[in-house]
């Protein structure tokens, strides 16, 4: 028998390609997004604690109440926004399954969705497989800074979604509050739902404030936002993550989501609203990874490596055109095997395959990582 791939373009994905790599060669693991340090043992405790009181049954297929109500809680103090927990609040398995319950929920066939390039690799495989037409903007190095006129001049009749992911993997920039004022602007008195993944939104540096959708209330009445507690709290692991949405488009997401997954993990669930009634967890990110970032690029910048310091995310993109004209993926597999340090190449996630001569490195990591790190690209 033989059978046709609904995605016949798509192989490995890069993350499994370099973490490979990395544990082949013994190389220290840069490229993958999760931290070498562990979680708060509180927080493990918490769940271990939901374990042994009986949370061990179906979780409602929206999620636990009183973490829905503590996401809530939290979003109306740092935006200003509301979401009944009851109605526009879901629990999900973790942000990618959020993200790809929402495109098999709305696109169909034909349908037009907009993404930026360089972008997460999950979006177009999932427009793709509802048979939605991926419409890609490239955004340019070094900045990566939308150019909102030529957003305008794609959006048509046929434009389904739009997707945006702020802060931004992989190049750590942010949208700023007009970069959401001019998206609002293009979409208002539209029927186009904007994406908006904001997977890494308690990680901004340097005095920025993260410009989530759910803050624009136009934009708000046509949008999901997306996040992520395994990214939060040092869990990758865990997958677990939410959605919030108005619920006219929320009713239609539990359509799909009630018949892939319907419902999570229910003691990880009530560890996490328990944990989460300190904000502290959340509200000290921005510190802790700044001073990561910090530490990192201060043991580099004697380098022959060039950079713009991430503003948001763990990840710091690196130039590399002085000291090497190699396409990318060929110089960042033999950094992981010839040196010893694993990256992620930018242009996988490019219109077709741009090199603009940089690297993502993670510096979710432990000091002593960051500094043998550091050590191999300072004499690169």
């Amino acid at each position: 028998m033989q059978h046709k791939s609904k995605l016949p373009e798509v192989g490995t994905t890069i993350f499994s390609v370099m973490s490979h790599l990395a544990k082949t060669h013994n190389a220290i693991n840069l490229s993958q997004g999760f931290p070498d340090f562990g979680s708060d043992q509180k927080l493990i405790d918490l769940v271990s604690k939901a374990m042994n009181s009986g949370y061990n049954q179906y979780a409602p297929m929206r999620g636990n109440l009183e973490l829905r109500e503590t996401i809530a809680n939290k979003i109306n103090n740092l935006y200003g926004s509301d979401f009944h927990p009851e109605h526009e609040i879901t629990i999900t398995a973790g942000a990618t399954q959020a993200i790809s319950t929402i495109f098999s929920a709305f696109v169909k066939p034909n349908d037009e969705v907009i993404i930026f390039k360089p972008a997460y690799d999950s979006y177009e495989p999932g427009i793709k497989i509802n048979g939605g037409k991926v419409i890609p903007i490239q955004l340019e190095a070094p900045h990566f800074k939308v150019d909102w006129s030529v957003v305008k001049k794609k959006v048509n009749n046929r434009t389904k979604m739009i997707v945006i992911n702020t802060p931004h993997n992989p190049t750590g920039t942010i949208f700023s509050k007009e970069d959401m004022l001019a998206l609002e602007k293009i979409t208002k008195n539209t029927n186009i739902i904007v994406l908006s993944d904001e997977v890494y939104e308690h990680m901004v540096y340097d005095g920025e404030t993260h410009q989530s959708a759910c803050k624009f209330p136009d934009l708000k009445s046509r949008s999901f936002v997306v996040a992520s507690f395994c990214k939060t709290f040092h869990n990758t692991g865990w997958r677990i993550g939410y959605c919030c949405a108005p619920k006219d488009l929320m009713d239609l997401f539990l359509q799909v989501h009630q018949f892939s997954v319907f419902c999570i993990h229910h003691p990880t669930q009530k560890g996490i609203a328990d944990y989460m009634q300190e904000p502290k967890h959340y509200l000290e990110l921005p510190e802790f990874y700044q001073r990561k970032r910090d530490l990192f690029l201060s043991l580099i910048k004697d380098s022959r490596f060039s950079f713009i310091p991430s503003k948001g995310t763990y990840f710091q993109v690196l130039d590399y055109s002085k000291i090497t004209q190699e396409y990318d993926v060929d110089f960042a597999k033999r950094l992981t095997k010839e040196l010893g340090l694993a990256s992620i190449p930018l242009s996988v996630f490019n219109e077709n395959n741009l090199d603009n001569k940089v690297l993502r490195f993670c510096f979710a990591k432990t000091d002593e990582t960051l500094k043998k790190a550091a050590k191999i690209l300072i004499h690169i």
